[in-house]
């Protein structure tokens, strides 16, 4: 890569960003978007604002050196985008996509081709996000707290070095990536740190408390927030 577009274009492959998401980004059209990276002919400001907007190091871009992504940004390249600092991007892990989920989460490939739905945010969260459609009804009791098939979860990746600390059980219900029984929306009541052991909870009372070894799990993430599909039935 031995020019500015050049490099502004890989950065922008690696975000999972198509040139429309990008105009919107800068309000113009995406074919302006199109030309100037065909032309090198990227405007300052908007290489200031995908810089800043996406923590992509400004050196990289315009010179080539150093490290793409900013030293002091921890999070992954995992295809969060956001619009008018309200509206973010993320990727969504379908009931049909369960299975691939598992043997995919790792790979920046299948990432990138899971489909990106809108949520209105209050602010633009940091960290590694995911969305999951709940298959199931085990967290359903009819209460406010309950969460329905087919909702869509909004979830924020925990990193497995926080684990060793008491997770926030208190004020998050969670989804746990189980290395063998896959997907699942819980709400954690107790967690042993000494022992690594956490004991899940269903709403619904048709299901029982069980405990998960922690070495069993791949990935938690707490449930941030939730979209519901309304209708009269």
């Amino acid at each position: 890569m031995n020019t500015v577009a050049e490099r502004f274009d890989y950065a922008r492959k690696e975000l999972g960003l198509s040139y429309r998401e990008l105009g919107e980004l800068f309000e113009v059209t995406s074919d302006a978007v199109n030309k100037s990276i065909k032309r090198d002919s990227i405007k300052p400001k908007y290489i200031n604002t995908f810089s800043d907007k996406f923590r992509i190091s400004k050196e990289w871009i315009l010179n080539g050196t150093g490290k793409m992504k900013e030293e002091n940004d921890n999070s992954t390249l995992n295809s969060v985008t956001f619009y008018n600092d309200n509206i973010m991007y993320v990727p969504l892990v379908d009931q049909y996509a369960y299975g691939g989920y598992l043997n995919g989460f790792n790979d920046p490939e299948f990432l990138e081709e899971l489909p990106k739905i809108p949520f209105l945010v209050e602010k633009e969260y940091k960290g590694e996000y995911l969305c999951f459609e709940v298959k199931g009804d085990s967290m359903y009791d009819g209460s406010d707290e309950s969460i329905k098939e087919r909702d869509i979860l909004l979830c924020r990746n925990i990193r497995n070095d926080y684990w060793k600390s008491k997770l926030h059980i208190n004020k998050w219900d969670f989804v746990i990536v189980h290395k063998e029984n896959g997907i699942l929306v819980k709400r954690i009541v107790k967690h042993d740190v000494e022992k690594g052991i956490i004991t899940c909870h269903s709403l619904n009372d048709y299901y029982e408390d069980f405990d998960i070894d922690l070495r069993d799990v791949s990935k938690i993430l707490n449930i941030v927030d939730i979209q519901r599909k309304r209708n009269r039935r």
